[in-house]
């Protein structure tokens, strides 16, 4: 028998959680469990009135979590067994995983029941699934991860892409990433006219490989028809700098960024605190500067940052670090929420058809003309 809570509207949604922006949650498959999910996603609804959720996983399990956070009334339980391992690759997953709440998740945003996916599963796996389920836009030949990275501009952050879709990225595929970037920073940061920097070894033209070099005259051509400004090349130390809104460069390049600065914070975090308990006269600087410690740490603090969006799909899906905690998942939450608020991924798609429509009337007049 269907319960009240699943009794579905007209648009598909179910009916206790209508009027509200619904996210659609993978419960399983990151490093703490169900129950930090769970947890973060108490934290936004005590902080959100406007906010549901569908939620993927073992019925039986979840149901004491939800009961326990009081999120009966905000909360859909999909009962889905299976889960997707960090480990399992994802040729493996599309063979087999349609019984998993990772499957369910992306499900739940292609049937039009959520506005976005929210996970901390496997990322390759994830792509995986998104791509097959939610297909990619129109004119999109590869989709890319994007994420929030703390950076001196007025907002306190920049966009990167790609963080780890995939490793290859042709000179096409970083013009797209540029576009998709851009209408991120427009959308998700409030930024009018975003400008974009071309990750390289150095800044000078001359640098670096053949398709880069390529990439650069594409954005550079995009730009124009495009409300945004190209800044040309950036090294890796302009990342973090006020130079550029945007970031674009291939998915293993920014990967392995996205790490080292991960860990970076964190070695900061461990030698601050090695410090400040050295001597008593450093402990006692401690208490003096603690408020100032705090406002760093959060500035610094991966889990407030967290979420890569996944680009390119028709349908938003928001990647969660696997080891988030609460206050991780909450993060990417809240993320999920402002795109869906904003109709981000609507906006993507007219402004790729756009560009779409206005190079082919180019081609077509370059070929006239020839």
């Amino acid at each position: 028998m269907t319960s009240d809570l699943e009794v579905q509207d007209s648009a598909g949604v179910p009916a206790a959680l209508s009027g509200r922006i619904v996210i659609s949650v993978d419960a399983m498959g990151g490093d703490r469990g169900a129950e930090a999910v769970v947890a973060g996603m108490a934290e936004s609804a005590a902080k959100n009135p406007d906010i549901g959720f569908i939620l993927h996983g073992p019925k039986a399990d979840l149901e004491p979590l939800v009961a326990k956070r009081k999120l009966t009334e905000r909360c859909v339980i999909r009962d889905a067994g299976d889960v997707v391992t960090m480990d399992e690759k994802p040729s493996h997953v599309m063979r087999r995983g349609k019984g998993t709440s990772m499957w369910s998740t992306i499900e739940s945003v292609r049937n039009g029941e959520a506005a976005v996916a929210v996970s901390c599963g496997n990322t390759g796996a994830l792509m995986a699934i998104s791509m097959v389920r939610l297909r990619k836009l129109p004119g999109v030949d590869r989709p890319a991860i994007a994420c929030l990275w703390p950076s001196l501009n007025a907002n306190g952050f920049s966009v990167m892409l790609d963080v780890g879709a995939d490793i290859r990225a042709d000179q096409r595929d970083l013009m797209q990433y540029a576009l998709m970037g851009s209408a991120y920073a427009r959308d998700g940061l409030g930024i009018e006219r975003p400008r974009i920097g071309l990750l390289n070894v150095g800044t000078e033209e001359h640098k670096g490989r053949a398709e880069l070099k390529i990439a650069y005259d594409l954005i550079e051509t995009a730009s124009k028809r495009a409300d945004f400004d190209f800044h040309g090349f950036v090294e890796g130390g302009d990342i973090p700098g006020g130079e550029v809104d945007v970031i674009v460069t291939d998915g293993f390049t920014g990967n392995v960024a996205l790490k080292t600065a991960e860990g970076t914070a964190s070695l900061i975090r461990t030698f601050l605190t090695e410090a400040f308990k050295h001597t008593p006269l450093s402990r006692i600087a401690a208490l003096l500067a603690m408020t100032s410690l705090r406002r760093l740490s959060k500035r610094i603090d991966p889990r407030r940052n967290n979420g890569g969006v996944f680009l390119g799909l028709n349908g938003t899906v928001v990647k969660s670090h696997g080891s988030s905690d609460a206050t991780g998942v909450s993060s990417a939450i809240k993320l999920a929420f402002k795109l869906s608020e904003t109709r981000f991924n609507d906006r993507l798609a007219a402004r790729l058809s756009e560009l779409g429509e206005a190079d082919t009337d180019t081609q077509d007049r370059s070929a006239t003309d020839a």
